[in-house]
């Protein structure tokens, strides 16, 4: 048995610096509409899960995060953005709100949303890339750190999730297969952030194998959550369409397993995370707090 404290300050005033630096990084965009596109994509209301582990992570490593991992943060948040923007396109799941408001194709059109998602992953990658040519040990840390979240970001980790998501539409797939497009759509990106937050703390190859097992976890049981309330909750409270998993066609781990035993596996799944950072010899107080609240999200 876990005990949780409520979510913490310190996770409330990252998320306010996040966003503070991410709206600078995306105004360095000198195409005034194609800089409008983007912030629109990656700053209206929304988690911030994904930067919010890389710092949690850095912070239980090394006891802080600096800028070179605020960077990182924001530059992962861009990457999650413009896969939302393209994911929601007619051609893919063809969705018309997000995160409470119009997708991003719905209010300025699928040219300026596929144009904006290129903008938002290049520039990403210019972010990261920016710190390698710094002292040697923290240009090597940001290399690492750039290796890991561009293999979550890419054809074996989220973009090819995507992809045998999408091919897998109207059709009845398997448990197992199910379970590998997780863990790479929405897994990828997760485990990324938590081996990024690591790595550039200074994290040795144990703590970073521990943060790579904790993001699996915590990968699978946020989209079995996800799958939970596309069935258990209303549009009005998670800030999209539900349903949509049923007009796609797409198998869920609700539609495979039923709720109760997809119920089940979302919370062993949780004691699984927790246990982990139990085992993790560092400060994780923020990180299993930011993990617990996240992963039980109504939204």
């Amino acid at each position: 048995m876990h005990n949780i404290d409520p979510p913490t300050k310190a996770c409330h005033a990252s998320f306010s610096i996040i966003d503070q630096r991410l709206k600078a990084l995306l105004s360095e965009c000198q195409e005034p509409l194609l800089r409008e596109v983007m912030i629109y994509s990656a700053l209206g209301e929304g988690k911030r899960l994904r930067p919010l582990l890389l710092l949690a992570a850095c912070e239980a490593v090394s006891g802080h995060y600096n800028d070179v991992a605020l960077d990182f943060a924001c530059a992962i948040e861009m990457i999650h953005a413009y896969s939302l923007a393209h994911d929601d396109l007619p051609a893919m799941d063809n969705d018309d709100y997000r995160r409470g408001r119009p997708t991003c194709h719905k209010a300025y059109g699928e040219a300026n949303a596929i144009l904006a998602g290129d903008g938002l992953l290049s520039l990403a990658v210019e972010v990261m890339a920016r710190h390698i040519d710094t002292p040697l040990a923290e240009g090597l840390y940001a290399a690492k750190a750039l290796n890991r979240i561009i293999k979550g970001a890419g054809v074996n980790g989220m973009v090819g999730g995507q992809m045998s998501d999408l091919i897998s539409e109207g059709k009845l797939v398997d448990a197992k297969t199910l379970d590998a497009i997780y863990r790479r759509k929405t897994g990828g990106l997760i485990i990324a952030s938590l081996e990024a937050g690591a790595i550039l703390g200074g994290g040795d190859t144990d703590i970073v194998k521990s943060m790579t097992k904790l993001g699996e976890a915590v990968g699978i049981a946020f989209q079995i959550r996800d799958d939970i309330l596309d069935v258990t909750s209303t549009a009005e409270a998670i800030g999209k369409p539900i349903g949509s998993d049923e007009k796609n066609q797409k198998s869920t781990y609700v539609s495979i397993h039923g709720l109760d035993v997809a119920e089940a596996e979302y919370q062993r799944l949780n004691n699984e995370a927790l246990d982990i950072l139990d085992a993790i010899k560092c400060k994780t107080d923020t990180l299993r707090n930011l993990i617990h609240h996240t992963i039980a999200r109504e939204k």
